[in-house]
C-alpha cells in the first residue's frame, strides 16, 4: 500500500532523508519511529504530496507520489504535527468545510460529515466551537478532518503529542479501531507508541533506515541469544542444576529471576519445564526472554548499521 523506493531529500548541503526504502502492507498500523530530527516529518510531508524528493521514488496505492500527486491526495487523510484547525469555527462546520475542501460530493457530504464525527467520537463537541473544546478533542477533530473522504491510507503525525495520559489512551483506542479498513502510518518518537498501536516499524536515524520489519522480526534478527526468565521458590538449586544441563550456555540471576540462554536454532522450553517441576524447584512462572523494545531501539539507533 505504501512503498518507499531510495527516497532523499536534501536542502542545499543538508541532507534531511538519504536512501530509506520501505514497503507498508494494506490494512497495518505502521510506525515511523526516531530520534528527533531524525527525518520522520519530512518522509511524511514527502509521502502526502506537501514536499518534493530529491530523488527516489514513492507510491501510495499504486499511485506515483511525483507523477500523480492529486491522485495520491485523494487516497491520502494525513493528519500534521501543528493541527489545520479554526477555532471559531465549530466542529461540525469545520468538518463540513473540509469535506468541502476534499471534494467530497455534495450528496455525500452530510454522510461523510456524519460518520466522521461517530468515528472520531465527537458528538458530544460538534455544536461547540473548536477554540473551546480540549486538546484531547481538537485532536479528534483533526483525525476526523483526515477521515473526511474515506481514504484508504492515513498518516499520523505524532498523534498523541501534548495529550495527558488519559487523552493519549483514548487516541490509541481510537488509531487502533481503524486498523484494517485503512493502511495507517504514524510518526513518533514514544516507544510505548509503538508496542501498543503498531503491527510494525520503520526506525530511521540522521535521515538513514536502521531497520524495517515487524516488531518479532527485528527481535529475533538482533538477539544473539534464546532463553527463558525463571521465576522458582528455590532459586539457588535451580541455578546450581540449570548450569549443568545439557545445551544452556549460561545461568544468571537477576531481580530475582533465572535468566536461562542457549545458542540460537534451539528450543530448550519445554525439556527446561519438565527438568524443574521435575527436581521440584517450584516453578512460579517461565516467559521468554525477548529482547524489549527500549532495548531493541537503542541497539537499532546507537549500534546498528544503516540498510
Amino acid at each position: 500500500m505504501i512503498e518507499v523506493e531510495r527516497l532523499t531529500k536534501k536542502y542545499g548541503d543538508i541532507v534531511a532523508i538519504r536512501d530509506l526504502t520501505f514497503e507498508v502492507e494494506k490494512g497495518k498500523i505502521w510506525g515511523l519511529l526516531g530520534p528527533n530530527a531524525a527525518g520522520k516529518t519530512t518522509t511524511m510531508r514527502i509521502l502526502t504530496g506537501y514536499l518534493p524528493a530529491t530523488e527516489g521514488r514513492a507510491r501510495v496505492a499504486g499511485f506515483d507520489v511525483f507523477e500523480k500527486p492529486n491522485e495520491v491526495k485523494k487516497v491520502i487523510g494525513y493528519l500534521p504535527e501543528v493541527l489545520p484547525l479554526y477555532g471559531e469555527m465549530t466542529v461540525n462546520a469545520y468538518l463540513n468545510f473540509v469535506a468541502e475542501l476534499k471534494q467530497v460530493p455534495p450528496a455525500k457530504k452530510k454522510a461523510a460529515v456524519s460518520r466522521a464525527i461517530k468515528v472520531a467520537g465527537l458528538e458530544p463537541v460538534e455544536k461547540r466551537l473548536i477554540k473551546n473544546i480540549s486538546r484531547g478533542f481538537k485532536q479528534r477533530v483533526g483525525i476526523a478532518q483526515a477521515l473526511i473522504h474515506d481514504p484508504q491510507v492515513l498518516i499520523l503525525d505524532e498523534p498523541t503529542i501534548g495529550l495527558d495520559p488519559a487523552q493519549i489512551v483514548e487516541i490509541r483506542s481510537l488509531i487502533k479501531s481503524l486498523k484494517g479498513e485503512h493502511t495507517i502510518m504514524l510518526s513518533t518518537h514514544i516507544l510505548a507508541e509503538v508496542t501498543q498501536v503498531c503491527d510494525g516499524v520503520v526506525i530511521i536515524n540522521e535521515g538513514r533506515l536502521m531497520a524495517s520489519g515487524s516488531l518479532e522480526e527485528l527481535s529475533t534478527s538482533f538477539q544473539k541469544k534464546e532463553g527463558v526468565a525463571l521465576k522458582v521458590r528455590k532459586i539457588e538449586e535451580a541455578q546450581l542444576e540449570l548450569s549443568r544441563f545439557l545445551g544452556i550456555e549460561k545461568v544468571t540471576k537477576q531481580n530475582g529471576e533465572l535468566m536461562v540462554e542457549w545458542a540460537p536454532g534451539k528450543d530448550l522450553r519445554e525439556e527446561i519445564a519438565r527438568f524443574v517441576l521435575e527436581r521440584g524447584f517450584g516453578l512460579i512462572e517461565m516467559k521468554s526472554l525477548a529482547m524489549s523494545l527500549e532495548e531493541l531501539y537503542l541497539r537499532i539507533v546507537s549500534g546498528g548499521t544503516p540498510q
